[in-house]
């Protein structure tokens, strides 16, 4: 049991280093002055899905990581 928490892990892990190098910066840069930002509308929700993914993926990781801190399947 204890080497399964250990995979999901590792795996979430690693889901969540491509997850954060994906999400894009907050500022709107040079995009923002004059209202040039609200062209990219569809890109405001495609990064709302890959927050609550990201979200998902995180509470996996922090949960296997306990889980597996406090060795109660040893």
């Amino acid at each position: 049991m204890l080497t399964a928490l250990w995979i999901i892990q590792i795996i979430s892990a690693l889901l969540l280093i491509l997850l954060v190098i994906i999400h894009s910066p907050k500022g709107d840069g040079i995009a923002g002055i004059g209202g040039a930002s609200q062209v990219f509308s569809s890109q405001k929700n495609a990064e709302s899905g890959l927050n609550k993914l990201t979200m998902y993926v995180a509470i996996v990781f922090f949960v296997t990581t306990f889980l597996t801190g406090f060795n109660i399947f040893h």
